[in-house]
């Protein structure tokens, strides 16, 4: 398997969404294509993550809201990058038909898929899709509203 090329670095990334460790569950975004509303993200799981010491510590498993969780910061990545400004963050709205399929492990690399379905100046809805290899591990579609930072904090 070849390296994945980089579009937003973790730079880039915490310019963009409001989230620090360690609730930030995105390395990296490696697709970005504004035409057909996709993007694709990279979380690296690890057994250096705090959520393992307690979430079925002889059989670690990441916790399924927390894949629910990375799949909406790539969602809200793209929903800030196609409608909001440097000023605005996307804020999750509402999670339907979220679905856990396959287990994700330490060492496991979760490519998290999004595509939008409607993606305004306002916010939007996209159809989220978490991958361990070819393994669906997770999907939902997820809602999120535009939001001026000043109005937040």
């Amino acid at each position: 398997m070849g390296k994945q090329q980089t579009v937003y670095n973790i730079r880039k990334i915490v310019e963009i969404l409001p989230h620090r460790y360690p609730f930030l569950l995105v390395d990296k975004i490696i697709e970005l294509d504004l035409e057909k509303d996709t993007i694709v993200g990279q979380k690296n799981v690890t057994i250096n993550e705090a959520f393992f010491q307690g979430h079925f510590p002889e059989v670690p498993l990441m916790p399924g809201v927390l894949i629910l969780e990375a799949l909406a910061q790539v969602g809200g990545i793209l929903v800030h990058t196609k409608g909001g400004g440097k000023d605005k963050i996307a804020v999750l709205l509402s999670v339907n038909s979220a679905k856990f399929r396959h287990p994700v492990q330490p060492g496991d690399v979760l490519l998290l898929k999004v595509r939008g379905t409607y993606l305004g100046q306002k916010g939007g809805k996209v159809h989220a899709e978490a991958f361990v290899g070819e393994k669906l591990a997770a999907e939902a579609e997820i809602g999120f509203a535009l939001v001026h930072k000043n109005d937040i904090y």
